[in-house]
């Protein structure tokens, strides 16, 4: 199932036939006034499939089995009118795609978790070509497990969806895109053993983490706000629930047109089990927080051609006007327009 959130109440739907959209709560309400003959339909569904997304993850297996079944139904009903006579499918073009966020829910984003994107960055700085003329793809992810986990958190309380625009921010010097897959928990836990990751994923969803580079101010100390700021986070255009194995999944991501990324997770060099323990230690998890594996080689920081000692050339950074798409052939595509 692909799940979204669209129009202007932010309703959850689902899509059906890639070029739809059902009203989820809605198409639940029609099923039981239609086979049960429920007198209160609208006021039963809202609980049963919930119309706001994090109270539908809240609701676990037995919230999809509820959407499963109202899907089925919708698709063998004599009409698609809801149990007010309203309308509950709306043409995909005709609806506005939000970010599949739910409320509160936070973003950990893994740091150099893909060798060769890890490898190619190192290659980019001040003496790294001869530094890393012998590694190997493999002798880097080991030396980033020696090194153990880095990552993020995205803080800004709203992603920007399918479609919406990027703002260049202003501190940047250079703009930079990072596909990425992210899983979405269902399953509140802490201190989670990594074998038992799967229990806990919702589905998966496509992220695109911008990031400034080349910012004005430095330090050790400065609250990864290379990495934050306002629409500095992109997902969409659907969370996948089933059907796929998060472990192995194709990403790219394109730039006006032009492909700069191709990877899939299994080259992650730490697993989203293995993230997810890390994550958990200490600190509960909730159903609705998401959990980024990284980015691949392939951005415009680790493959810019180097025009002096560390300088690098600025034709593939992004500019007002570029259009960066993320795709999967299992998800769907998120594409994004940078503007001033």
């Amino acid at each position: 199932m692909k799940i979204v959130v669209f129009g202007p109440g932010r309703r959850v739907g689902a899509l059906l036939d890639e070029s739809r959209v059902v009203d989820l709560s809605l198409a639940c309400a029609k099923l039981l006034l239609e086979r049960e003959s429920e007198p209160h339909a609208i006021e039963a569904a809202a609980v049963a499939v919930p119309p706001d997304l994090a109270r539908l993850i809240e609701r676990g297996d037995a919230g999809l089995d509820m959407v499963r079944r109202s899907l089925e139904h919708m698709r063998n009903a004599h009409d698609e009118a809801g149990p007010r006579g309203e309308s509950i499918v709306y043409a995909l073009p005709d609806v506005q795609l939000h970010a599949p966020r739910p409320d509160r829910a936070r973003i950990a984003c893994a740091g150099g978790n893909f060798a060769d994107h890890h490898l190619a960055m190192a290659q980019r700085r001040p003496g790294g070509t001869k530094e890393a003329a012998d590694l190997t793809l493999k002798g880097v992810a080991q030396s980033i497990r020696d090194h153990g986990f880095w990552g993020f958190w995205k803080i800004d309380r709203d992603c920007l969806g399918p479609d919406q625009s990027v703002p260049y921010p202003a501190r940047a010097k250079r703009f930079d895109y990072e596909g990425e897959l992210a899983i979405v928990l269902g399953r509140k836990g802490k201190d989670i053993r990594p074998e038992d990751w799967r229990k806990h994923v919702w589905g998966v969803t496509l992220l695109c983490d911008w990031s400034i580079r080349q910012a004005p101010d430095t330090g050790r100390l400065n609250f990864a706000m290379v990495k934050n700021f306002d629409g500095s986070c992109s997902l969409g255009p659907c969370i996948l629930v089933g059907d796929t194995d998060p472990a192995s999944i194709d990403v790219t991501t394109h730039v006006n047109g032009e492909e700069r990324q191709r990877f899939n997770t299994a080259d992650m060099v730490f697993s989203f089990g293995e993230c997810m323990a890390f994550l958990s230690r200490d600190l509960t998890l909730y159903p609705g927080d998401i959990i980024s594996g990284g980015t691949a080689a392939g951005t415009a920081q680790d493959s810019s051609p180097l025009v002096g000692d560390g300088v690098l050339s600025s034709e593939r950074f992004l500019k007002t006007g570029d259009v960066v798409e993320v795709a999967s052939p299992a998800i769907g595509r998120l594409r994004n327009r940078v503007i001033a």
